[in-house]
């Protein structure tokens, strides 16, 4: 077992563990959207931020792909993490208006409002790759695609183009934490249905 602490109190964690992992084995909570136990974790939406102090220096890391050492000192409540973590949600906000899910998480954390602008008040979705990743990952699929980068980047069937490969499992559905999926694999299936009918 590896012995670290987290915030002052010394803790105990298997080879492989994340800070993460271990913190929630304790009963310490760190905020997280694009963390799931089904899928490799990738640290998009940089909410479980940590600071790792060690005497004069200090950095900050996403906990859920930070593997756990021996002797490191991780802190989840510092006014750095704090900081960092009201940035995060306000551009989440932005990013993301419409989610029921992402302003009660803001709300909780003190963020009820956020200062960058808002593109479109209707969009729910945070761009996690949960989706795609459970599509790929436990599905054995393809059927969701990251498309296009930095403002254009969007949730999608592969290069835009007509997929027989869904088998409507749901996974995407599910696992989506901001409840996007839900209402946009109807419009991604229905376009599906009118590209294949166009092409036929």
């Amino acid at each position: 077992m590896i012995k670290f602490k987290i915030n002052d109190k010394e803790v105990q964690a298997r080879s492989g563990w994340t800070v993460l992992e271990t913190a929630r084995q304790y009963g310490i909570e760190i905020p997280t959207l694009c963390f799931h136990e089904s899928v490799a974790s990738s640290g998009a939406c940089r909410l479980c931020m940590v600071e790792l102090r060690e005497e004069n220096w200090s950095k900050l890391v996403a906990s859920c792909i930070y593997p756990v050492s021996e002797g490191i000192n991780v802190y989840t409540e510092t006014e750095r993490v704090q900081n960092v973590r009201r940035w995060i949600f306000e551009m989440l906000l932005s990013e993301c208006p419409s989610s029921k899910e992402v302003k009660e998480m803001a709300k909780k954390y003190g963020v009820f409002k956020t200062r960058f602008p808002v593109q479109n008040p209707n969009e729910s979705c945070m761009l996690c790759g949960l989706c795609t990743r459970v599509c790929e990952e436990v599905v054995g699929l393809s059927a969701i695609a990251t498309l296009d980068r930095g403002v254009h980047k969007k949730v999608g069937a592969p290069f835009l183009r007509p997929t027989e490969v869904c088998v409507a499992c749901g996974c995407c559905v599910t696992i989506c934490p901001t409840n996007a999926m839900r209402s946009r694999i109807d419009s991604v299936r229905s376009n599906t249905k009118m590209q294949l009918a166009k092409a036929a």
